[in-house]
């Protein structure tokens, strides 16, 4: 389970294709800390540690993740939003993330304001749940969504979470890893039991 809140970016350093896996090796801050089966959030997607030594460790994605998410198109030196998970006794600053990525989108807008920047991302597949001012993952970082509509949503983005993650790197046109609100999904999920239960009355 994670927050959403960016521990630190990391750096890819080789990606190699083991069958239709991919197996990734990155640099991170906390590297000496971590330890084989520990997850850890990249861009959003929950990955196992398989491997580690002193300066680097390698988790493998398989081809269920490598489908649904973006990190296919990752390449060596890319820089990527890091979380361990949640610790039990820990303040939750964002909101509850599993992980696990619904979807992706595409970033189709980019404007520079006074103390923001907002961002435009349009749905390539239909999300479970999108609320407006709700919570939703972008590439890992919770945020708050708005000016939602059937495939479009808006999200502003702070200074801080633009100098502390990869975001500030986000091109026109690149697609996102995307988790919508675990909470609303689970919820959106019993609605739809309970009226396919009065359908069996």
């Amino acid at each position: 389970m994670f927050t959403g809140i960016i521990e630190s970016t990391g750096k890819l350093i080789a990606v190699s294709k083991e069958g239709s896996n991919l197996r990734l090796r990155m640099q991170a801050k906390f590297t000496q800390e971590l330890k084989v089966d520990q997850s850890v959030a990249h861009n959003g997607i929950c990955l196992t540690i398989s491997n580690l030594s002193t300066d680097w460790y390698e988790v493998v994605a398989i081809d269920e993740t490598i489908h649904k998410t973006t990190i296919g198109h990752w390449q060596a030196n890319d820089r990527i939003n890091l979380e361990r998970g949640m610790a039990a006794n820990a303040r939750l600053d964002g909101h509850i993330v599993q992980g696990h990525v619904d979807a992706q989108a595409k970033c189709v807008g980019i404007e520079k304001k006074e103390g923001s920047y907002l961002l435009n991302f349009q749905f390539t597949k239909e999300l479970p749940l999108l609320i407006e001012k709700g919570s939703i993952t972008i590439d890992g970082i919770s945020l708050t969504c708005f000016n939602c509509k059937e495939d479009l949503f808006s999200v502003e983005i702070i200074p801080y979470t633009w100098e502390h993650t990869n975001i500030a790197h986000l091109k026109l046109g690149q697609l996102v890893n995307i988790e919508s609100d675990l909470i609303g999904r689970y919820f959106l999920a019993y609605l739809k039991q309970q009226e396919w239960l009065r359908t069996q009355s």
